[in-house]
C-alpha cells in the first residue's frame, strides 16, 4: 500500500473532497517528518522533489530513501519529481522508481508543451505505474531556482484544456489559476476560482478523469484553500513554507545552544517544526484518516 503513484491517491480526494498535500524536501530530515507527521494523522502524503535537490543529493539515493522509509509506513507515498523542464530528466527519475513526475512544459508553446508532455506521459505509462503531471498555463514566483515574473505569467486557456488532455494523455493537470510560487507580496493573492471551476468542468464533468493540482499553497489563506477544495483541487503544492520552518527553525536553536555542537539535535529541532508546519496543513486538506 505505500509505494503508490498520485493518480490513484487524488482519484479518490477528488470524489470526498479533500487534498492530499504534496510536499517539496530538500533533506532527510524532512523526507522524515512530512512522513511522520501523516502516519500520526493517518493521511496520505505526496513527497516532492525538485530537479535541484534531486541532483545534488543524487536522484538513485532519493528513491532509495523514499523505498526505505515508505515500505514501513501505514500510509500510502508517493515520491514526486516537481516542475521538470527537460525530458530526459523525467524519464530519468522515471527510470530510477519515482512514482510520479512533472513534466513542465508550459513556456513552450501549446503545441510543443503537448509534444513534451505526451513523450513523458507515454514513456512513464510504458516504464511501469508511473503518473505524470502536466502544466498549461505559466506560474509565477520562484521555483527551484527557475524564476517567472509576473509579465511572463499566463493564466490558463480553458479552451485548450480538453484538447491538451486528450493529446497528451496526461494524468495529473496543473492550470495556472493566478496562485503563485515563493512568498505572495499580498495577504490576499488573487485567485481566479472560476477559471479553476470552468476547467475542472471541462475535463471532469461527464466523468472523473484528471484530477487537478494547486501550486503555490504557502501564503494563501485557509478559506482559499478550502475554497479550491472544495471545487476539485486535490493536490496541493506546499514548498517554501518548509524551508523557512528549516531555516528558521535551526538559526533558532543556533543562537540559544551557541556554545553547542550536536548536529543531531538542530536535526530534532527542524524535525519537530516541519512537522507542527505539516500538521497545520493537514487541517486544512481535510485530509486525516483519509490513508
Amino acid at each position: 500500500m505505500s509505494i503508490v503513484n498520485a493518480r490513484d491517491l487524488l482519484f479518490k480526494a477528488t470524489r470526498e473532497r479533500y487534498a492530499v498535500g504534496a510536499f517539496n524536501v530538500t533533506s532527510l530530515v524532512q523526507f522524515e517528518a512530512v512522513v511522520e507527521a501523516h502516519v500520526e494523522r493517518q493521511a496520505p502524503v505526496i513527497i516532492q522533489t525538485s530537479v535541484a535537490p534531486s541532483k545534488l543529493l543524487g536522484i538513485n539515493v532519493l528513491v532509495a530513501i523514499y523505498h526505505a522509509i515508505a515500505e514501513s509506513a501505514p500510509i500510502p507515498v508517493v515520491l514526486h519529481l516537481d516542475h521538470c523542464t527537460d525530458v530526459a530528466y523525467c524519464k530519468k527519475a522515471a527510470d530510477a522508481g519515482y512514482t510520479n513526475v512533472m513534466i513542465d512544459a508550459s513556456k513552450l508553446p501549446f503545441e510543443g508543451n503537448i509534444q513534451a508532455t505526451k513523450e513523458v506521459t507515454e514513456y512513464c505509462h510504458k516504464v511501469g505505474n508511473i503518473s505524470v503531471e502536466g502544466e498549461l498555463g505559466t506560474v509565477s514566483g520562484v521555483e527551484d531556482q527557475i524564476r517567472v515574473v509576473e509579465s511572463e505569467s499566463e493564466l490558463c486557456n480553458p479552451d485548450q484544456v480538453l484538447d491538451f488532455v486528450e493529446r497528451t494523455g496526461v494524468d495529473l493537470l496543473a492550470p495556472a489559476i493566478g496562485t503563485a510560487h515563493g512568498v505572495y507580496k499580498t495577504a490576499d493573492p488573487k485567485i481566479d476560482f472560476e477559471r479553476f471551476m470552468r476547467i475542472f468542468e471541462i475535463v471532469n464533468g461527464k466523468s472523473l478523469r484528471t484530477p487537478m493540482v494547486v501550486h503555490g499553497g504557502t501564503g494563501l489563506p485557509r478559506a482559499t484553500v478550502e475554497r479550491l477544495i472544495s471545487y476539485g483541487g486535490s493536490k496541493v503544492n506546499v514548498s517554501t513554507e518548509l524551508k523557512h520552518s528549516m531555516i528558521d527553525a535551526t538559526y533558532t536553536y543556533l543562537a540559544a545552544h551557541r556554545d553547542e555542537y550536536d548536529p543531531g539535535k538542530i536535526d530534532q529541532a527542524v524535525k519537530e517544526a516541519i512537522k507542527k508546519t505539516v500538521f497545520n496543513w493537514i487541517d486544512w486538506f481535510g485530509c486525516t484518516g483519509k490513508a
